[in-house]
């Protein structure tokens, strides 16, 4: 892989916990001087910094200094850099801590005083607080000198507020017998360990989108072998330089782009293109890296490396989608933004406004931090990651695997469905689906399938395998030809029961013999279904037509007619040929069809389709489809596919149903709405409880109570989701 240009950098960085630390760094970044563009990655932890290099050193000190240490990554490494599971242990010492305080109002609710000394609930709570809540205040504390507010702000303010009350109080009644006093401990540990529980699973969600890019990384081979001047080496793969000649044995990957120059083969490019069958390959025609050859060795001379290469170009296609989208979330820290100074502001006035009408601070103070211990966003934190949790358990019950939060938030808000063809509406594989004989009767016909069969027997060949498969339904019997000679993208020759026997391309049979005119008429026939056509010769007289497809699943078309009846937009975008593509459309009822795309004209269908309609689900199974799964607002991946496909997906189907994709959005939809209404409950607390509080209606423990009863009226709430299941009974393919 060659180098970047010494005026592109870029930086890992570490410390980013939401998309307002993204901001920050970003114009941290672009605020130096020298840089002229700084785009940074939340999901990959990373920024890509237009500036000289020997800016870098200096970057990487101003980000340490703004809080988010950072680190300059080679090229070489920016893919394949170890990304560890997040630590557990901080949590599980957490909820260790926090159960004690817990326990105690769940005795309560069933007649039982459980209630713990009060240096008991502050040793507890203070490790929680001020060791395991450190980064929450660190956080806070960079927004704080960035003059914003975040999620985080929220947290340390309220879960403050309920730990210094407590603690004033405790020193207040400290040895005058009255510990029964009513504490706020419990409050601020649990608010910490339900958002450190939201973190990990956040961190567990870029992991996964992380491990994408490198199962894409690892579809290039590392080494090629190149010929110089008639001597042939094996070298690693960044070595290779344009125009240097690259040979590729049967079987192995295609290293590079190029142009073949010397051989025939068939050429297995599904990974890339979504084809079903291989492509034949003659010299002349362009070959991608990371193709597959599956027959003849090819010398390829090498036209696009590195950087440029096509699946390089995917490779940053997907790691440019992969921008953590959370709607929600974004609103919510546009709320704290404002939420938090009129909290503030309302404390004050509270604290001001009592205490100069009374004259008793005491009391005033009391008020003033029963508006902050109200205000402690415990519900408005549960209300996204309760019914997001409780979503995903419904999704994994019923075979749809949720990788994160934005997932299922994403695709409740879809407009269009875009499925890919092949392997997704279609089986992925080629059937043998049609023959035609002369006479077309049943001894034909078995003749027909001997003479093939005995030629295929022992081919790696695709279309053999549908031979096969479909001569071990019918019991067909057979034996192997002798003499045989395969032609790499034409056919083969052999001798079946001591006759000669062709097997191949129209176009090679063709030149062969003449096809009488009732034969070309159906092989066009076929043709115009989206079918391959084979043909097969015995002693120079063409006995039949072969025609080969790649069959719908058994559920496509009423999946599809699903879709629409849920005011649903669908699209097939395939890499394909017309026919085909248009075939599968017609017979699944796909309102739009678009051909002939490669991974970046996906993308560029993806954005004219979001923009004629709104929000895309891209549904699909294979690698080239890859940066379309990433970039669309949510991707579903088929199981059966490719592991970069599920990688690359926001969700990703057990079952191989596009059926599946029908629960996947009911479910989705589901989702969003008990999202909405634990995010209404939550803020309407809050609009009618602050101004009570500060009003001297509630007292900090009443303000403590209602904060819980919101909190549990949030999971109940969020809880119904569990009973959650398909309306229609599953069509698994």
């Amino acid at each position: 892989m060659t180098t970047l240009p010494p005026t592109h950098f870029d930086l890992r960085i570490s410390g980013m916990r939401c998309a307002s630390c993204a901001s920050r760094v970003e114009k941290t970044l672009t605020a130096a001087e020298g840089v002229s563009s700084a785009q940074v990655n939340l999901v990959t932890e990373s920024a890509h910094v237009r500036a000289s290099l020997s800016k870098a050193e200096a970057l990487i000190h101003l980000l340490k200094q703004a809080g988010y240490p950072a680190e300059l990554v080679q090229e070489s490494n920016t893919l394949t850099m170890e990304h560890t599971a997040p630590d557990m242990r901080p949590l599980g010492w957490a909820g260790a801590l926090t159960l004690p305080l817990v326990l105690p109002m769940l005795g309560m609710l069933v007649g039982y005083d459980w209630g713990l000394p009060a240096w008991l609930q502050w040793a507890l709570a203070t490790p929680v607080q001020f060791w395991l809540g450190a980064p929450f205040f660190k956080s806070a504390w960079h927004a704080l000198k960035s003059r914003t507010a975040n999620m985080d702000s929220l947290v340390v303010l309220g879960t403050g507020a309920a730990y210094g009350l407590s603690v004033a109080l405790m020193i207040q009644h400290w040895g005058h017998g009255a510990m029964n006093q009513h504490l706020y401990f419990e409050s601020a540990a649990v608010v910490i360990t339900l958002v450190m529980l939201g973190k990990w699973l956040e961190a567990r969600a870029k992991l996964g989108t992380m491990a994408a890019l490198r199962a894409l990384e690892q579809l290039r081979p590392t080494t090629a072998r190149i010929r110089r001047k008639g001597q042939e080496a094996q070298v690693p793969l960044h070595w290779v330089r344009t125009g240097d000649e690259v040979v590729v044995a049967p079987g192995e990957s295609v290293p590079v782009d190029g142009q073949v120059v010397e051989g025939h083969s068939a050429v297995d490019e599904s990974l890339l293109t979504g084809e079903s069958l291989p492509v034949s390959k003659n010299v002349g025609d362009r070959v991608i890296g990371g193709s597959v050859n599956r027959q003849g060795a090819l010398i390829v001379q090498a036209t696009q490396v590195g950087r440029s290469s096509q699946l390089s170009r995917m490779i940053e296609l997907v790691q440019q989608a992969q921008i953590n989208k959370t709607p929600t979330q974004r609103m919510v820290d546009r709320v704290s933004a404002v939420f938090v100074p009129a909290v503030l502001a309302l404390a004050a006035l509270t604290l001001l406004g009592w205490g100069m009408l009374t004259g008793q601070w005491e009391s005033a103070l009391v008020h003033a931090v029963s508006v902050l211990v109200i205000a402690c966003p415990c519900a408005l934190g549960l209300a996204t990651p309760t019914a997001i949790m409780a979503g995903t358990g419904a999704a994994a019950r019923h075979g749809i695997l949720v990788k994160d939060a934005p997932a299922l938030e994403a695709a409740s808000m879809a407009k269009v469905v875009a499925f890919d063809k092949t392997g997704t509406l279609t089986q992925g594989e080629p059937s043998l689906i049609a023959m035609a004989t002369q006479p077309d009767n049943a001894d034909a016909r078995n003749r027909l399938l001997t003479v093939a069969l005995s030629l295929q027997l022992h081919s790696s060949h695709p279309l053999a395998g549908a031979v096969r498969r479909y001569c071990e339904e019918g019991l067909v019997d057979s034996t192997a030809a002798t003499e045989l000679s395969e032609h790499p993208g034409r056919g083969v020759i052999g001798l079946v029961s001591g006759t000669t026997a062709h097997l191949g391309s129209l176009q090679w049979l063709s030149s062969l013999t003449t096809l009488t005119k009732e034969q070309l008429a159906q092989a066009k026939a076929f043709e115009a279904q989206g079918l391959s056509v084979s043909g097969v010769l015995l002693n120079g007289h063409c006995i039949g037509l072969l025609a080969f497809g790649d069959a719908l699943k058994p559920d496509s078309a009423a999946a599809v007619q699903a879709l629409h009846g849920m005011g649903l937009r669908t699209a097939l975008l395939s890499g394909d040929s017309a026919t085909p593509a248009q075939h599968v459309g017609t017979r699944t009822g796909v309102q739009e069809v678009h051909a002939h795309l490669l991974p970046d004209d996906k993308l560029t269908m993806l954005k004219q389709l979001r923009a004629q309609h709104g929000p895309v689900v891209m549904v699909g199974d294979g690698v080239n489809d890859a940066p379309a799964l990433a970039a669309a607002d949510i991707g579903i991946a088929m199981g059966q596919g490719t592991e970069v496909a599920r990688k690359a997906a926001g969700i990703t189907l057990l079952r191989s149903s596009p059926t599946a994709v029908v629960d996947a959005l009911m479910l989705s939809k589901a989702t969003r709405r008990i999202l909405h209404q634990n995010l209404f409950w939550a803020f309407a607390y809050n609009v009618v409880a602050i101004p009570m509080a500060a009003l001297g209606f509630l007292n900090p423990m009443v303000a403590g109570a209602a904060m819980a009863l919101s909190s549990v009226s949030v999971v109940s709430n969020s809880l119904r989701l569990t009973r959650w299941a398909p309306a229609a009974p599953n069509n698994g393919a």
